[in-house]
């Protein structure tokens, strides 16, 4: 594993990157294979904002908190991955539990009644409720930015003109903005 601690506006001192490291191992016994973790802390109006993003195979897992201590803010953004990658296991053995069992296995071997039972239980897995369907046409990032404006969303997708691919434009927490572009 290969923790990169960064600062942004501040220097990242000796006893933070000792608490840091010694917290990310803590995630260690919750996801396997984790191959990368940046740690950035900065500070902005005496707030100290700590972003942490862990790599673990395919998986991108990421949390970003304030705070007026920057240990504070490290512990609350390592609980919230935590809680994420207990989320995100739970999901994976719910999924693989379902796919080991058949469904006209377990409809024998549990009864009738208790498959008309699950079909009336709520699913508490997250689905897609809305699907939206819109023509792409070539913008500028700048021209994004200003439609992005007017329709008060917090992200637009575009077709960007200079490049003629695909991006995603979107509102930063600090009123900024950040683009997402493909590697081609």
């Amino acid at each position: 594993m290969n923790i990169i601690l960064r600062g942004k506006n501040v220097e990242v001192t000796p006893s933070f990157k000792e608490h840091a490291e010694k917290q990310v191992q803590k995630l260690t016994r919750l996801l396997d294979n984790i191959d990368d973790v940046l740690v950035t802390q900065s500070i902005q109006r005496n707030w100290h904002t700590v972003d942490v993003t862990v790599q673990a195979r395919r998986m991108i897992f990421r949390a970003e908190e304030r705070s007026t201590d920057m240990y504070a803010s490290l512990d609350m953004c390592l609980d919230k991955l935590e809680r994420q990658t207990k989320r995100f296991r739970d999901r994976l053995q719910r999924k693989n539990q379902r796919s080991a069992t058949r469904p006209e296995e377990a409809a024998s071997a549990m009864g009738a009644e208790t498959e008309s039972q699950d079909e009336a239980a709520p699913t508490d897995t997250p689905q897609i409720v809305r699907t939206k369907r819109f023509n792409l046409k070539p913008v500028t990032p700048e021209e994004a930015m200003l439609q992005l404006e007017m329709v008060g969303h917090d992200f637009f997708v575009f077709l960007n003109a200079d490049t003629q691919s695909v991006n995603v434009l979107y509102r930063r927490h600090d009123g900024n903005y950040g683009l997402i572009e493909p590697d081609a």
